[in-house]
C-alpha cells in the first residue's frame, strides 16, 4: 500500500515520487517550496515566507482575519532572525480529491500572504500635487 506521501503526491499529478520510506518531500511551486511532511494520522503542509523581522507584526494583524477565512495558519519561528511560516494539516486518510483541493487552497492562502510581503516592500506611491481646474 502506498504511503499517505506518494497517494498525496499522485492526487496533485506531481511529477517526481517520495524516495522510499520518505516522511517529507519538497514540492516546487511557483519558484517556491512546500514542504510536504507525512506524520502519524496527518499530512503537514508548510512553506516558509522570507520577509524581515520588522513585518512579523503587521504580518500577525492579518491572521485572526485570515485565520476565519483560510485553513492556513501564520506561525513565527520563536529564535532571532526567524522567518515567518504558513502551515496546514490534512488527515492522511483524505480522498484524493480532498488533498488536491486542500494543496491548492493551501497554494491560494501562500499567494495571498506572499503579496502582503510584497506590498510591504513596494515603496510608498507619491502623491500627486494638488490641481486646480478651472
Amino acid at each position: 500500500m502506498p504511503s499517505s506521501l506518494d497517494q498525496f503526491l499522485s492526487a496533485i499529478g506531481y511529477p517526481e515520487r517520495a524516495p522510499e520510506g520518505a516522511t517529507s518531500f519538497s514540492v516546487l511551486v511557483d519558484g517556491g517550496e512546500v514542504l510536504v511532511r507525512a506524520e502519524p494520522g496527518r499530512l503537514l503542509f508548510s512553506r516558509a515566507l522570507a520577509c524581515d523581522e520588522g513585518d512579523l507584526p503587521r504580518l500577525a494583524s492579518f491572521a485572526p482575519g485570515r485565520m476565519l477565512r483560510e485553513e492556513a495558519i501564520l506561525a513565527a519561528d520563536p529564535t532571532p532572525g526567524g522567518a515567518a511560516l504558513l502551515w496546514r494539516e490534512l488527515p492522511a486518510d483524505a480522498s484524493a480529491g480532498a488533498m488536491q483541493l486542500a494543496f491548492e487552497s493551501f497554494c491560494d492562502s501562500c499567494d495571498w500572504w506572499l503579496e502582503r510581503i510584497d506590498e510591504f516592500s513596494a515603496p510608498e506611491p507619491e502623491i500627486p500635487p494638488l490641481m486646480i481646474r478651472p
